[in-house]
């Protein structure tokens, strides 16, 4: 286990103790998030620094210049950002003037951003610092298997999907049809 994480051996439970464990040095979940948490603390922190945006900004730019308009809906669903957030970035964005909101043509009732030329401008700055960061990232890796991580995080991305339905026929599977207090008797109904 790396130096940083030593500390995790401690929250293990010792010989006796009741009940299982997750082991957090085998535990894939563990590890996506732990990367994923520190890459976007860190960007988001030099970026704010130096442009004066966070990451979630950071996020929108860089959709909204690969798609050219999006809705908030669209980048709620490729980034993974609640949707709610998404909108008051897309507040924050137009009133600094890197965004400007417009209807779809092709649905009147969807608004969508659209980069203006102070957004592309911010995109382009950062862009630089944000591949220099997955170069750093990756250099411990051959090119083989940076292209091969690549292709397994796709992968798995791809099949988020089908965890968020094993994870409802797990719980549906064991979870009792009527528990106290859940909503799943009568009384729970009424009162919660």
């Amino acid at each position: 286990m790396h130096a940083e994480n030593r500390d995790l051996r401690a929250g293990r439970p010792r010989a006796g103790q009741r009940g299982t464990h997750i082991d957090l040095e085998r535990y894939v979940p563990a590890y996506l998030t732990w990367t994923a948490n520190k890459l976007s603390r860190g960007a988001s922190g030099f970026y704010l620094r130096h442009f004066g945006v966070g990451i979630e900004v950071w996020r929108c730019l860089v959709l909204l210049a690969v798609d050219g308009a999006c809705s908030a809906h669209q980048v709620s669903r490729v980034i993974g950002m609640d949707k709610a957030s998404v909108s008051r970035c897309f507040k924050s964005m137009q009133q600094g003037g890197l965004i400007r909101i417009a209807l779809d043509q092709n649905d009147g009732r969807a608004r969508i951003a659209v980069l203006t030329e102070k957004g592309r401008s911010l995109h382009d700055a950062i862009r630089g610092v944000a591949l220099e960061r997955e170069r750093a990232l990756l250099k411990v890796l051959t090119d083989e298997e940076a292209k091969s991580l690549l292709s397994l995080l796709q992968r798995v991305h791809e099949n988020l999907p089908h965890v968020e339905e094993a994870t409802e026929r797990f719980l549906s599977a064991r979870e009792p049809k009527s528990r106290p207090g859940r909503g799943g008797t009568e009384r729970g109904r009424r009162d919660g």
